[in-house]
């Protein structure tokens, strides 16, 4: 398990390496990039649902068409 003594040591090293500007920046990147991804997958699902109702859909006017060809033979 970590303690608080060997977290408060990460946390310093962090300080150092990358300063506090770049830490105030953090939380807002952070925060637009995981606004980004879940757009992303919002798009992707609303993709595939529409691509889903098209094969549908065609398939429907398949099964009409094949309807008729049947009724005239």
């Amino acid at each position: 398990m970590i303690g608080p003594w060997q977290l408060l040591i990460v946390l310093v090293i962090v300080v150092l390496l990358f300063g506090t500007k770049r830490l105030k920046n953090l939380g807002p990147d952070l925060g637009n990039a995981i606004k980004g991804f879940r757009g992303a997958i919002k798009e992707g699902e609303n993709e595939a649902s529409s691509e889903k109702l098209e094969d549908k859909a065609e398939n429907t006017v398949t099964q009409s068409v094949n309807e008729k060809e049947k009724d005239h033979s």
